[in-house]
């Protein structure tokens, strides 16, 4: 993908990003959106809304006690494919849906969690993915370039998928793992807390990301 497109790619995302936070999109606005974006590519280009019924995350932290998995759900987002390949999209998470493996979501981790030692979750209700490039490696297998924002703080990302397009449908899967310290996620991290002997948490995370998309 060259520059200029992916710069019209990367407009196309924040744009529609920004027109949802203002509320839900009448029938017209998605129809002129849908006719704009198309306009601006030749191939053909098609956004696929995620299911979010069908689509979870698995995140996976750690300490020197030992691990702790769980989930948190998608609460909207959308992919561009084009020619059968991943091309954009945007994923938008709710942070208040955070569960443990059990998927209990009212336990004292869950509740830790959610409080401002972690994601603050009152706060900062949502977190977001924006796909900025891809790099496809072979038939199925793409190199995801994008933006994860997390607490109002953004940075850069990079994580290997999977995609398979057909009949409409688009599953795709990836795993994402990040330095929660660069998010402002900072409890008990030994590169900030002197003397935490078994009380250190891991500065990774795991995501573990399960998207399913359709026209």
């Amino acid at each position: 993908m060259n520059n200029k497109l992916s710069s019209a790619y990367l407009i196309l995302i924040i744009a529609h990003l920004f027109s949802g936070c203002g509320g839900p999109a009448t029938g017209e606005n998605k129809k002129s959106a849908s006719a704009s974006s198309l306009s601006l590519h030749a191939g053909d280009e098609r956004y696929f809304i995620i299911d979010t019924k069908e689509s979870v995350v698995t995140w996976k932290g750690s300490s020197a006690k030992g691990a702790h998995t769980g989930y948190v759900y998608i609460s909207k987002g959308e992919l561009m494919i084009g020619n059968g390949q991943l091309m954009g999209g945007t994923v938008e998470i709710d942070m208040s849906t955070i569960e443990g493996e059990d998927h209990r979501s009212d336990n004292n981790l869950i509740n830790h969690l959610k409080n401002p030692d972690f994601f603050d979750v009152k706060k900062f209700p949502f977190s977001t993915i924006e796909i900025t490039s891809i790099d496809s490696i072979n038939g199925e297998s793409t190199h995801v370039t994008g933006n994860l924002t997390i607490k109002g703080i953004t940075h850069p990302v990079n994580f290997p998928a999977e995609m398979e397009v057909k009949d409409k449908i688009v599953k795709a899967k990836g795993k994402l793992v990040i330095d929660r310290t660069k998010w402002d996620v900072r409890y008990n991290s030994g590169k900030f807390y002197d003397n935490l002997a078994d009380r250190t948490i891991s500065d990774s995370i795991e995501f573990q990301v399960k998207i399913v998309a359709k026209q």
